[in-house]
């Protein structure tokens, strides 16, 4: 069942978004698997982060129903645009959630923890971006939407997305701000959550 009757799409953007799809899971998985996090437990950790990592997962969910109806033959301008634009987006999203992943190793966790050695990452992406993750997420939430021809159920989902990631947001940065104090401060003074230099 749609919520917005579908606009018609190629099928290259949906190939497109597969690939990239599969991309960021070898990523995810790599993040998980191959670089395992050792040495110290966590020693606090919010439960009120599952609950804006389950909105996250809805608003895929709602951006993602309804089909998609694949009746632009492959070379049609509109085709190839899409694909494009799904090509550039889930080159971010996937770019965005390496360079974090890398600069915050052990750090890195889905739910909101601190660990006994938790340090304060400043460096790589997050010299630009304090939540280089989430802006990833968002580019890969407008790239379901666009291959699908579901942008009009963006209307629904971004919202639902960004509440959220605002209660992930408050939850993550509380517990950097009790750990880290004014060195958290400063940091979040200098850089931006979302865009360098802009929000």
């Amino acid at each position: 069942m749609a919520m917005f009757e579908p606009r018609s799409v190629g099928m290259p953007g949906i190939i497109v978004l597969a690939v990239g799809g599969a991309i960021f899971a070898a990523a995810l998985l790599w993040t998980r698997v191959a670089r395992p996090h050792e040495g110290s437990t966590a020693t606090r950790r919010s439960g009120l982060s599952t609950l804006g990592i389950l909105l996250q997962m809805v608003a895929f969910v709602l951006v993602s129903i309804g089909g998609f109806r694949a009746t632009l033959p492959a070379t049609n301008p509109a085709a190839v645009a899409v694909a494009i634009g799904v090509a550039i987006l889930m080159l971010v999203a996937t770019g965005l959630f390496v360079a974090a992943a890398r600069a915050m190793g052990a750090n890195w966790s889905v739910v909101a923890r601190m660990r006994e050695d938790h340090e304060l990452v400043t460096r790589g992406v997050f010299a630009y971006l304090r939540h280089p993750i989430y802006t990833g997420m968002v580019a890969s939430l407008v790239a379901v939407a666009l291959a699908f021809g579901h942008l009009a159920n963006l209307v629904v989902g971004v919202p639902l997305f960004f509440a959220g990631t605002w209660i992930r947001i408050r939850e993550e940065e509380a517990l950097l701000k009790a750990e880290f104090g004014a060195a958290y401060d400063a940091y979040a003074a200098r850089v931006k959550r979302f865009l360098p230099g802009l929000f």
